[in-house]
């Protein structure tokens, strides 16, 4: 487990398996050292404003990106968009939507609340290998964050 001081991405995803490839893939691009993962929506936020088990993290270390499903237990991953695009100390974060539906009102309502980019989950293992890599490129090596 990394330390939740240093985290360069937040990974939001509720089915192990897709984490575990979504990390591979990031270690495969040497993107994997400050990867932090949570399985729900509730948890991510709980991570984003330092509550519940997070209540010691410092509120100031925010992840350069967060990867988020939007098919969550507890709180969907379009809440979690929503709360966090609405957020004046959380919405400069670039939010990647990480996800198998390909519904237009799921890409609709994810692009009206301020996602920064939605990547639906190839099924073919290389291609999904291939599209986090390449994510975890863009996001943490070449896109400049707002300060």
């Amino acid at each position: 487990m990394t330390n939740i001081e240093i985290v360069d991405v937040l990974m939001v995803e509720d089915n192990p398996q897709d984490a575990e490839l979504a990390i591979r893939a990031l270690k495969k691009g040497n993107f994997s050292n400050n990867i932090y993962t949570v399985e729900d929506g509730a948890e991510a936020l709980d991570f984003l404003y330092c509550k519940g088990k997070y209540i010691n993290r410092n509120s100031l270390n925010k992840p350069k990106v967060v990867l988020l499903d939007l098919k969550l237990p507890k709180i969907s991953g379009l809440e979690v968009l929503e709360k966090i695009k609405g957020d004046p100390s959380l919405k400069k974060i670039p939010v990647v939507v990480v996800t198998s539906s390909k519904e237009d009102p799921d890409i609709k309502r994810a692009y009206e609340l301020g996602v920064n980019s939605y990547v639906v989950k190839p099924v073919d293992f290389e291609k999904f290998i291939e599209g986090i890599k390449n994510l975890g490129f863009y996001w943490l090596l070449i896109n400049q964050p707002s300060t």
